[in-house]
């Protein structure tokens, strides 16, 4: 197992993607939740994948603060998106999404949100920013950024 089995799981996600509107945030996430709900044969690959490669070491495999995180793919190899994978159970960095920012999110322990969203899916339009936030346990996010565009807080 490896990135590339998870690129090729997503890769109906990231043909998706290249025809939705981030500017209307709840509608693409209304649009995902419905075409790619993570309670499928779809969630359960991308879990199981997940599981694998958090256990053979390949994702998530840095640490900083309340997370864990990774690269998984950048845009030319994921259809024009970079992938990253974070395990976060606390507050991560201040960013902006410059392109917007699609996020996959499944629950690993406890009851968690992520900045305010349970399981599923979370869109953020071109332009906004936060401090990404997961309360009340663990949740593995895969974002997926537009051209890898986003910015970080300079410290």
């Amino acid at each position: 197992m490896s990135a590339e089995s998870l690129i090729d799981t997503l890769a109906p996600v990231l043909e998706r993607l290249q025809k939705l509107d981030l500017n209307d945030a709840g509608a693409a996430k209304e649009t995902l939740d419905l075409e790619f709900p993570l309670h499928s044969e779809f969630g359960e690959s991308l879990r199981e994948l997940a599981k694998r490669g958090l256990e053979e070491g390949w994702l998530c495999g840095k640490e900083a603060g309340p997370s864990r995180f990774s690269r998984v793919a950048k845009p030319e190899a994921a259809k024009g998106f970079s992938i990253d994978a974070v395990m976060l159970w606390g507050d991560g960095p201040w960013h902006r999404h410059v392109k917007g920012e699609v996020n996959c999110m499944l629950a690993w322990e406890g009851e968690p949100s992520f900045c305010g969203f349970k399981e599923g899916w979370a869109v953020f339009e071109p332009g906004s920013q936060h401090i990404p936030s997961v309360k009340g346990g663990k949740m593995l996010i895969f974002y997926m950024l537009p051209d890898g565009a986003v910015e970080w807080k300079k410290a």
